[in-house]
């Protein structure tokens, strides 16, 4: 059995449909979730990382446990796991754990956690994600309008299919035990190209209109942590040189290249009509 937290989000449900896909028996987890949520045969299992007592019977039976960075305490979540017989644990973390530590502290303890749980870990460290461009929806469907700050800043956003994709190759396969993988797509693009590739998939243009950091922050503010909101735009405005690099993790584990933005944006142009 294999437990795939965060069952209903953009990683976990790729990831569930994954395994589902390869006829190998999964329980999915998330706080409200129900069966419609998950396909025939899948077990659904309502329950919080943020309250690690409550996951005994998410855990039961299973040899594999996919992890979010959620809650508080991941060393009770580790506990009642390993108590459960699980063995091997696959962390879906991010890559700012690496670059900028001191702003993903939270991240870093599940990190910590992890590997010094005494279970066969894999750390996935993603960087920035195409679903990220889902907080334009409404206004492309509205005025055909993409804002974002740093209209100029390229950065190798990464297709959560394939996050899914070597997340399902870690949890069931040899020789990734130890490894800490962070995963990117195949270039950087700019906020002004990924909007551009979202009016490509729509057959018509989508206006790109530049925030100020200002403005930027402000929106972040309502629903991400100070410290996340820093380090959030920092990545986005000023990025290092290894947070600008392609990495070479999602072919050396998959055995072909990432997708692209421009492919996730034609699956997913029905969001934005």
């Amino acid at each position: 059995m294999y437990v795939v937290t965060g069952a209903t989000g953009n990683v976990g449900r790729a990831l569930v449909r994954t395994l589902d896909d390869a006829a190998l028996p999964v329980t999915a987890v998330a706080r409200r979730i129900t069966g419609a949520d998950v396909p025939e045969g899948v077990r659904p299992v309502a329950a919080d990382l943020a309250e690690p007592a409550g996951l005994g019977p998410a855990f039961e039976g299973a040899e594999a446990l996919f992890l979010l960075v959620a809650g508080e305490d991941p060393h009770s979540i580790l506990d009642m796991a390993k108590t459960a017989g699980i063995r091997r644990v696959v962390l879906l973390s991010s890559q700012g754990v690496g670059t900028r530590p001191d702003a993903y502290g939270h991240p870093a303890r599940f990190e910590r956690a992890v590997r010094e749980s005494g279970l066969d870990w894999t750390v996935l460290r993603s960087g920035g994600m195409a679903t990220n461009a889902f907080a334009w929806a409404g206004s492309v469907r509205a005025r055909r309008e993409a804002e974002a700050p740093f209209g100029e800043v390229g950065l190798p956003f990464v297709d959560p299919d394939d996050v899914a994709a070597v997340a399902a190759a870690a949890l069931r396969g040899q020789g990734h035990a130890g490894a800490t993988y962070t995963l990117t797509g195949p270039a950087a693009t700019t906020p002004r190209e990924r909007a551009a590739a979202i009016g490509a998939a729509l057959g018509e243009p989508v206006r790109f209109t530049e925030q100020t950091r200002e403005e930027a922050h402000a929106r972040m503010s309502a629903f991400m942590p100070p410290p996340v909101v820093e380090g959030t735009l920092a990545i986005l405005g000023e990025p290092t040189e290894e947070e600008r690099r392609v990495s070479p993790d999602v072919e050396r584990v998959l055995g072909r290249a990432p997708g692209t933005f421009a492919g996730w944006a034609r699956r997913n142009a029905a969001a934005f009509r």
